[in-house]
């Protein structure tokens, strides 16, 4: 039986930490980086990045970003 499109899951991972300019990405300390989780959908791993990018908004060296883990994974995928 084919995959519904809604019941696919698109694995996302956020992820982030303390970069070591703001002209590079290249994190500080790489052992010190902050793996939110890994989600099932665009949608709900965009929520998690904005609540830890809204944590850390005083120190503008802090980024976090959002992996989409299913192209990665499975590159014929959207």
């Amino acid at each position: 039986m084919a995959e519904d499109k809604e019941s696919k899951q698109l694995l996302h991972l956020v992820f982030g930490g303390e970069l070591t300019s703001l002209d590079d990405l290249r994190f500080k300390k790489l052992d010190e980086l902050d793996i939110v989780g890994i989600f099932p959908d665009y949608k709900t791993a965009e929520i998690a990045w904005k609540a830890k990018a809204q944590e850390t908004v005083d120190n503008a060296l802090m980024r976090y970003f959002i992996v989409h883990l299913h192209r990665l994974l499975d590159p014929q995928t959207n």
